[in-house]
């Protein structure tokens, strides 16, 4: 009896210490998270991980043994594996008190108590059955036994389990009391401070070529296709961030040539690039160019200036020695099929359509766009179309309803024809973002927009979840700040810009500005990871860690020597396990000073 009192001692600590412990960073084998001695090629995660370099090749292994169908579905199940990593894994993985196969996937809207970050809004296991519920999945990790193991076999989700609510009843669960839950990305707590501006974008210059469009590979890998103007399309192996390698990237081997068939000029030539959802399994991918009808028979199209919209082509003027219409813009379908055992694994295709998808007749040689993305959620193909030409659009095409140009079109490309929409349906898109183009250079003034992604990496977290984009003369970036979520409301802020010391190829500034002398940004670009790319007359740049550029972002994990003493600050930032450790021994000491009390 006279153990009691001590026993009850030990035990309300443990209590506590339960939930002191709660949603902090530890990896699965209780592990602290660590930085790697190389970036992860494989997993979206950097700063402090749990996963070493061959722990990041297994998972690899682990994704391709997958061989599922359907990029969206490979995207959710890779950032799913990719967990492991997280250094909030074991908090997933709820090693603790149940340890699971795969981690918790986000169910529900955050609790108002959580400490998750409103990221993890997004009810993500039902993001997860939407999308692979009807496709096949080899070796799932969704496909356990009434012991919890996994069993080895190919089925599909629906095959499983009879209804999405029984799938998230089992892979489930809200980020409340202090726990955490998979959201689909790094977990992130929430702060009771506003999160902070970056102190400015950190580049490193990775490749000295010009493009115009970069896709990151469907199946995953650290690869991206990148396309040239002229019209040549090339398959590139990306880097880890601050590796010190440069692109690898064979320009005397194309991936595709389509040189006889575009027209490059200014303004004309390869404008976009777009693979299928299925392309890992039907090999299928799309390319929008800019032709000529003089030179060549099979660019042949309508005119944008037509009678169903009231105008005559005869009546434009010419432009640039160029006839109304002679120039086109196209979408025209290919296949990386019989090239090799899998469409994956091609590194060159044939120039030769498959089906053609669009073609249109361009009233003036500018203003034309020609960009084409794939929906992440419906699947069709979006193709976003200039005003058509000559300055401030003259004859009122992007305001006409019955006109294509200025206009974002969309189209199911597995349901050819399907019809058209109806012009009431065609609302106008209104700016929330914007700048003064005095503002960018008082002598040649700017150009137009270079529109950007929201960056989604880690990379930079302070800039996780902003919008950049920037003007075609390269003489300014701007990170746009939606508050709060989902209004609509953006405010935008231009921000100072600088090159790596390390960065693998040097870059070059302007005389008395430590700005990078880019040239033209013709676009940016994104990899599989979510690193964010500059793609400029001048290269290929990087969004690096801000750190690289003695940019301060208090986000960033930087390793860095442990000082002889602390300061208070430093105090505020002692690791949990470690304070848990020291917090058990205090107990344990405790205990033992009660016990020989007894003695």
């Amino acid at each position: 009896m006279d153990g009691i009192p001590s026993i009850i001692f030990l035990f309300c600590n443990i209590l506590l210490l339960t939930r002191y412990g709660s949603s902090y960073p530890l990896c699965i084998d209780l592990r602290s998270p660590f930085i790697p001695k190389s970036p992860l090629a494989f997993c979206q995660y950097s700063g402090s991980v749990c996963c070493n370099s061959t722990e990041d090749v297994e998972l690899q292994k682990q994704f391709k043994s997958l061989n599922v169908s359907g990029h969206g579905c490979a995207s959710l199940l890779k950032s799913t594996l990719c967990s492991r990593c997280d250094p909030f894994s074991a908090e997933l993985y709820r090693i603790v008190s149940a340890p699971r196969v795969v981690p918790v996937l986000c169910n529900s809207t955050v609790s108002v108590n959580s400490s998750q970050s409103q990221l993890a809004a997004t009810d993500f296991c039902s993001r997860v059955w939407d999308e692979c519920h009807n496709l096949s999945i080899s070796n799932s990790p969704f496909a356990i036994d009434k012991g919890g193991s996994v069993v080895n076999s190919s089925s599909k989700l629906t095959e499983l389990w009879e209804s999405k609510g029984a799938f998230c009843n089992e892979f489930g669960g809200a980020s409340d009391d202090g726990s955490v839950c998979f959201d689909g990305g790094p977990v992130s707590l929430n702060s009771s401070e506003s999160p902070s501006l970056p102190s400015g974008i950190c580049l490193e210059k990775i490749a000295n070529g010009s493009y115009l469009n970069m896709v990151a590979h469907p199946d995953g890998s650290n690869r991206v296709f990148l396309a040239n103007q002229p019209g040549k399309i090339w398959l590139a192996t990306v880097p880890a961030e601050g590796s010190g390698e440069t692109l690898g990237l064979d320009e005397s081997n194309p991936f595709l040539d389509l040189t006889d068939e575009v027209y490059y000029d200014t303004a004309l030539g390869m404008m976009g690039i777009a693979f299928h959802p299925n392309f890992q399994q039907n090999g299928r991918f799309f390319a929008s160019f800019n032709c000529d009808k003089v030179k060549w028979p099979e660019c042949s199209g309508r005119c944008s200036c037509n009678s169903d919209m009231g105008c005559d082509p005869s009546k434009l003027p010419s432009e640039n020695g160029a006839q109304p219409c002679q120039y086109h813009s196209i979408i025209a379908e290919f296949s990386a099929n019989g090239t090799s055992s899998q469409p994956s694994l091609a590194t060159s295709v044939q120039p030769q359509e498959v089906r053609r998808i669009f073609t249109m007749g361009l009233p003036f040689t500018a203003h034309h766009g020609g960009q084409i993305l794939f929906g992440p959620e419906d699947g069709y193909l979006y193709f976003m179309m200039g005003d058509g030409g000559s300055i401030g659009d003259p004859y009122n095409f992007s305001q006409n309803k019955k006109s294509l140009l200025g206009k974002i079109m969309r189209l199911d490309i597995d349901n050819i024809p399907r019809g058209n929409t109806s012009v009431s349906s065609i609302n106008p898109i209104f700016p929330v973002m914007g700048y003064n183009h005095s503002e960018v250079n008082n002598e040649e003034g700017s150009a137009s927009i270079t529109g950007g992604y929201f960056y989604r990496s880690m990379t930079d977290p302070c800039m996780y979840g902003r919008y950049l984009f920037s003007d075609l003369y390269a003489g300014a970036i701007w990170a746009g700040t939606e508050n709060p979520k989902n209004s609509g409301n953006f405010t935008s802020t231009r921000l100072p810009v600088s090159c790596a010391h390390d960065t693998p190829i040097p870059c070059t500034t302007a005389a008395g500005s430590s700005f990078p002398s880019l040239g033209f940004i013709f676009s940016f670009g994104q990899d599989n990871r979510k690193d964010m790319f500059i793609l400029a007359s001048s290269g290929v740049y990087r969004i690096a860690r801000p750190s690289r550029c003695s940019y301060v972002c208090s986000m960033e994990n930087v390793t860095a020597p442990v000082p002889s003493s602390p300061s208070p600050s430093d105090g505020k930032r002692l690791s949990k396990p470690l304070t848990v450790l020291l917090s058990i021994l205090f107990s344990a000491s405790l205990l033992i000073l009660l016990n020989f009390q007894h003695i």
